[in-house]
């Protein structure tokens, strides 16, 4: 007996590869026979309802991954092997880390950097990557409650990070697709135009140029908007690939695929990985999340996600800057390229990391969002970003110890603005290193204050009661006695269990039915759906397990 009914959320993707855009595409109803389609696949009779889930949710639209690492050279550093020395060692090729290491090169300090993965294809490789000092309402905030002279700095900090990408694309001729571009805040409720008018107020009492307009220059209505003249866009994972050569020209050593495991004090500070060590007198941690700190930064930051899509556009121009919505749902959106041509990049709104149980309906969301307010085509690209929130919105960045652990640096808690904050916090930490005071160490002082309610823990939204409830494609957490695994079913229906427990501190994991991941919903680990660690703060692999 055939299926007809309503389609749900995951139904209404659309946009294959090949085909010609369409701005009106409609959701597609389908019609389906759960027995015939549950024994196409071997599946008992009491799995067939999930698995008519699961194939709706493999219509997702897009490659997954992000535009910027497509497009970008992939590097082929070698792992770290044997025991070498330098003056610092940076943990994390991301934009502090490469920052940092640039920055110690060119002042002729001897640089390791060790990275667990490959260059430029994490957080940074999956940001929106805009280089501005607009960063939604912030001056207003930070008048408010630190006063001018800190909304001071923070302007001064980020206006030198945007202007320090500005010199080294230039100056190591990097090709990075680097354009200038008005970053533009904008809402769509009237009453929200007071909140437009203040930032602008205070966004001129700390320098910057900024006016309100009527309405952004968006295919949508908006009601007010806030203007920042000539900020800049680019393809961050190109700009890493970029700074890396740099670093590798001024003498420096890139090792991938070369996870810290331990950090520890000796004589020297001590990077261990699988098959080599560091030793260096300072350690720079720049690894998203702190993968080890003297002064705990989990409970000082909360982890937050959110997804991103690119789309096929006919005109590169149909919408020209960069804009961040303030109203909720949030939106920003801005343009870019691949291989293929121009797209048009949107971000749907944050989530705390592992706490949602259905990350693909986001994606769904978003894209109906997009076809309704922006002349888009075919989805070419969607990938989730993970970043680190803090109650401030200040990053922490500098020495959280110098009495007890001195040379020890870290960088986190970037709130989504980590392109200019994270070359700023990366140029101050290669200045302290250097002996150089720099006018950036309170502001973002890693060992200030917080409310210590901030950080919220959250559960694994992926509880199953029998293994039956886990469709080909999708994961689940059982409960076995005291033990908690997380098991994933291949397309073939094989079942892959590991540990359901975050190595980093016990959490119980969630499933991420779009990104095929677990995600740790307490401190915003990231692993692949074989147990290996993709993000921090976890150094090591969800444990094997038998089901």
């Amino acid at each position: 007996m055939g299926l007809n009914r309503k389609p749900k959320a995951a139904e209404l993707l659309s946009g294959r590869e090949g085909k010609q855009p369409n701005h009106n595409k409609k959701p597609r109803l389908k019609t389906v026979d759960l027995g015939t389609f549950s024994r196409r696949r071997g599946l008992s009779m009491e799995m067939h309802r999930n698995a008519w889930d699961a194939e709706e949710m493999a219509i997702l639209s897009g490659k997954p991954g992000s535009c910027w690492v497509a497009a970008a050279t992939a590097t082929n550093y070698p792992p770290l092997e044997g025991s070498i020395h330098a003056d610092a060692v940076v943990v994390g090729a991301g934009i502090v880390g490469l920052t940092t290491a640039l920055r110690l090169c060119e002042a002729g300090r001897s640089v390791i950097v060790v990275e667990g993965l490959r260059t430029g294809g994490q957080v940074t490789g999956r940001s929106t990557a805009k280089i501005t000092t607009q960063h939604a309402l912030i001056y207003r905030h930070l008048i408010d409650t630190f006063g001018r002279d800190l909304a001071q700095t923070y302007a001064d900090a980020n206006s030198a990070g945007a202007v320090q990408i500005r010199e080294w694309v230039r100056n190591y001729a990097i090709p990075c697709d680097l354009e200038a571009k008005d970053a533009y805040t904008y809402s769509c409720d009237a009453s929200r135009r007071t909140q437009i008018v203040a930032e602008a107020e205070a966004a001129r009492q700390v320098g910057l140029d900024a006016d309100v307009l009527e309405r952004a220059p968006l295919p949508f209505e908006t009601a007010a908007a806030l203007r920042f003249f000539d900020q800049a866009q680019f393809n961050p994972a190109m700009y890493l690939v970029g700074l890396a050569q740099a670093v590798t020209a001024r003498g420096g050593r890139i090792f991938e695929n070369s996870r810290a495991i331990s950090i520890g004090e000796a004589s020297r500070w001590r990077v261990v990985t699988d098959s080599g060590t560091v030793h260096a007198e300072h350690v720079v941690v720049a690894t998203n999340m702190t993968v080890k700190s003297p002064v705990g930064m989990a409970n000082r930051t909360q982890p937050r996600c959110h997804t991103a899509m690119a789309f096929r556009i006919d005109d590169p121009l149909a919408v020209d800057g960069m804009f961040i919505g303030i109203d909720d749902p949030t939106h920003s959106i801005r343009t870019g390229r691949d291989a293929e041509g121009p797209l048009l990049v949107a971000l749907g709104p944050k989530f705390d990391t592992g706490q949602d149980g259905d990350v693909a309906k986001r994606f769904v969301e978003l894209e109906q969002w997009a076809r309704m307010s922006l002349p888009v085509g075919d989805v070419a690209w969607r990938w989730c970003n993970e970043d680190y929130d803090t109650a401030d919105r200040v990053p922490y960045a500098g020495e959280p110890d110098p009495a007890k652990a001195s040379g020890f640096h870290i960088a986190t808690g970037f709130n989504a603005w980590g392109i200019t904050n994270g070359t700023a916090a990366g140029t101050m930490i290669a200045d302290l290193i250097c002996a150089r005071p720099s006018p950036w160490q309170k502001l973002y002082d890693p060992a200030r204050s917080y409310p210590e309610d901030f950080h919220k823990n959250g559960r694994s939204q992926s509880f199953v009661s029998s293994l039956d409830d886990i469709v080909p494609g999708m994961g689940g957490v059982i409960v076995r006695g005291d033990e908690k695994i997380a098991a994933w079913r291949d397309t073939e229906g094989v079942l892959h269990p590991v540990s359901a427990t975050c190595t980093h501190k016990g959490c119980t994991v969630t499933w991420n039915n779009a990104d095929n991941t677990w995600d740790c919903p307490c401190h915003g680990s990231i692993f692949a759906a074989d147990g290996s660690v993709i993000h921090g703060p976890a150094r090591k692999p969800l444990a094997p397990a038998a089901l």
